[in-house]
């Protein structure tokens, strides 16, 4: 990411972040990993229950390593033995008080799109986890909702199929080919445009590159 686009990124978040207000979500901006890390830990207090689906961008803020070290309850999925993990699916989503996780793609105005194949991560988001809490580098954001979901189908589900080592066509030939093979990344498609429960979904927006 240039400093010119940097520099575009901060006058738009708060276009952003008033946006989500009005969709009864709550949005933050953060020049920094560093930030970022530092914002999310202000809201998850210790002893929090915690939980995530596949969040490569609360990784890269170094988010999941610091909540490791520190004094939390954790619903570790890449601690679980394989066999327990549908299990801890469920148990993320009746006892669980903060959900991480973040956007495949996310509009100017605020709508957030998640793509997901166990469909554990957009459950999450949707139902039943106390808070969610979102971390989006700048580069997910597109102009519009149908935007943020070509984004979702067209780029991330590729590149996430090929990091979870699929044998999808999208992660065979780089691009979506609209399957219904058994792997498909693309089962459940969520759109968030707006929450029910006032604040209960927070955005802190990442001036930086993170995630697919």
């Amino acid at each position: 990411m240039t400093e010119l686009q940097r520099q575009r990124n901060r006058v738009l978040a708060p276009q952003i972040i008033k946006a989500l207000r009005q969709r009864n979500m709550e949005g933050r901006f953060a020049e920094t990993r560093e930030e970022a890390l530092a914002m999310a830990l202000e809201l998850i207090p210790q002893g929090a229950t915690v939980g995530w689906g596949g969040v490569t961008s609360a990784q890269e803020i170094g988010l999941i390593q610091a909540l490791r070290e520190g004094d939390y309850r954790l619903l570790d999925r890449e601690k679980a033995d394989p066999a327990a993990i549908p299990d801890l699916y469920r148990q993320i989503l009746s006892d669980c008080d903060f959900f991480l996780t973040s956007a495949n793609g996310m509009s100017e105005d605020g709508v957030m799109v998640n793509i997901d194949g166990n469909s554990n991560r957009v459950a999450a988001i949707a139902f039943g986890p106390r808070q969610v809490i979102a971390i989006v580098g700048m580069n997910k954001v597109v102009h519009s909702e149908e935007d943020a979901y070509r984004r979702a189908k067209y780029l991330a589900a590729p590149i996430n199929a090929q990091r979870f080592g699929l044998d999808t066509p999208c992660a065979k030939l780089g691009k979506c080919a609209n399957c219904t093979h058994e792997q498909c990344i693309c089962c459940q498609i969520l759109v968030t445009r707006f929450s029910r429960v006032k604040g209960r979904i927070q955005v802190i927006l990442v001036n930086q590159d993170l995630g697919f």
